[in-house]
């Protein structure tokens, strides 16, 4: 089957099946991937509880273990690893407003882990109904509160790392301790919770030119660049504001 669009020359129309095909074979690889990736064996054993702090009820913290963020009859944990505070090499401005605006620019969040969680935190009452979803990072729990509030996050559950291994247990830091936008998903299967997928991309060789696309098939900020005629844009980066 093909269609056609109003004024659209033949040569148009020929690029254009020609493109469905490619993007028929992008849609056939997806599916491919994901079902290898749902056939993995086993993981490896969580190799400790871990801690976080989490907000409490009162409005103070409170400890928050790894096995506590499933909930009943959800098997699935993901973990994003934020990047809060943010590399240290990386000077973009920081926010234009609010106690996150007071920090050191190297104790700031990370904009583009933050574009990324504006994006989810739209879809987290969704994805709430099957699994389960957590943010953590380094910073301490009223820092991330804080920005939270800031940006109008109503979803997204946030936890401190700032007191256990497993940013560096789970490569969201680097060796020097930098904290890095690892994502990783975890199972819990007969009282067990082990290692599903980590976003591995993160550390892969990349070609020129190309971000590492860890997370990018659940971005749509950049996904959607990927629509237009211009494309990504290689001058322009995410801010954490705008002017």
């Amino acid at each position: 089957m093909s269609i056609s669009f109003p004024g659209e020359s033949p040569e148009y129309r020929a690029a254009r099946d020609r493109l469905l095909e490619r993007e028929i074979e992008l849609r056939r690889a997806m599916e491919s991937v994901a079902a290898a990736r749902r056939q993995l064996p086993p993981g490896g054993l969580v190799p400790e509880d871990y801690v976080f702090q989490g907000a409490g009820p009162d409005g103070g913290s409170q400890d928050v273990r790894l096995s506590e963020l499933f909930g009943p009859g959800k098997d699935s944990l993901v973990i994003y690893s934020m990047m809060f505070p943010r590399y240290p090499t990386d000077d973009r401005r920081g926010a234009a407003t609010g106690r996150t605006a007071e920090l050191e620019l190297v104790e700031a969040p990370c904009p583009s882990c933050t574009a990324f969680l504006d994006q989810l935190d739209g879809a987290v009452e969704h994805l709430d109904q099957r699994l389960n979803f957590a943010v953590v990072a380094k910073a301490p729990l009223p820092r991330l509160l804080a920005f939270s509030e800031e940006r109008g996050w109503r979803r997204l559950r946030l936890l401190s790392a700032h007191g256990n291994n497993y940013d560096r247990d789970y490569h969201g830091e680097s060796e020097e301790g930098y904290s890095l936008p690892m994502m990783n998903v975890f199972h819990r299967e007969n009282g067990e919770i082990r290692h599903f997928w980590g976003s591995e991309m993160l550390y892969a060789p990349r070609d020129s030119g190309q971000d590492p696309r860890h997370t990018g098939t659940i971005e749509p900020l950049w996904n959607m660049h990927d629509l237009t005629p211009e494309g990504r844009p290689q001058d322009w980066h995410e801010q954490l504001s705008y002017g």
